[in-house]
Order: C-alpha cells, then structure tokens, then sequence
C-alpha cells in the first residue's frame, strides 16, 4: 500500500513538470516471468504512455496492480526529468556499469589478464623457501 504522501509526492512532481493524467494512456497487461500461475493470470504489469512526449513505461515490478501503477508514474516522472535536463541520470549510468561488466572480455584482454596471472604465479614462487627435502 502507497501512503497518502508519497501519492501526493508524486501528484505534486507531475504536475511540476506539466503531466496530466489526460496525457496517459494507460493499459494493464499480462504479467510474465516468476511467480507461477498467479503472475500469469492477473492484468498486473501496467503499460503507461505520454502521448505528448512518445514515452513509452511497462512496470511489473510488484504482483499489485496499484503498486505497479504508482512505480509506472513516478518512471515517467524520472525520464521526463531526464529528458528535460539534458543530462545522463545516475540509472542509465547504472545501467551502462552493469552493461559494460556483463559484456564479453575481448581475446586480447582475457590473453593479457591470464599473462598478468601466469607472472604474479612466478613471482610468488619465487619468494616461497627451499623446501625440506631439497
């Protein structure tokens, strides 16, 4: 359940940056993924549209349809800002971070990094002492 402030929060920032719920065309969709039978048969994952702007947000972050809505809105809110400001936000930037880890390691870099091993493996033998039955 959404608090009646943070409901409020939201209403205030939307109207701060000029969305009225007119503009939103709003649909509830199947959900998908985990949760079994129960995610299958429910209208929970919610499809929000801006008309003026073209911004397209699906939200099924939760099995409540009301808690779906409230997080499509305030994503809207977050890329409009985005959008407005001109500036990359710190999500798409997390984004990018796990984009950029998850990605594959060129053959170059993998040869590099077993090469680095391969020397620090020498170098630590080289400091361990003469064993007993030398």
């Amino acid at each position: 359940m959404i608090s009646p402030d943070k409901q409020a929060a939201l209403a205030a920032r939307m109207e701060q940056l000029g969305v009225s719920e007119d503009d939103l065309v709003e649909k509830f969709i199947l959900g998908s993924g985990s949760g079994g039978q129960k995610i299958n048969k429910t209208h929970s994952c919610v499809y929000l549209k801006h008309e003026p702007s073209g911004i397209e947000i699906k939200c099924q972050s939760s099995r409540s349809r009301e808690l779906n809505r409230f997080h499509a809105r305030k994503e809207l809110c977050d890329e409009l800002d985005d959008r407005r400001l001109g500036r990359e936000s710190k999500r798409r930037q997390a984004i990018e971070k796990i984009r950029r880890q998850k990605r594959r390691r060129s053959r170059r870099s993998k040869q590099k990094s077993i090469q680095d091993k391969r020397l620090l493996s020498r170098k630590k033998q080289l400091r361990k002492g003469p064993s007993p039955n030398d």
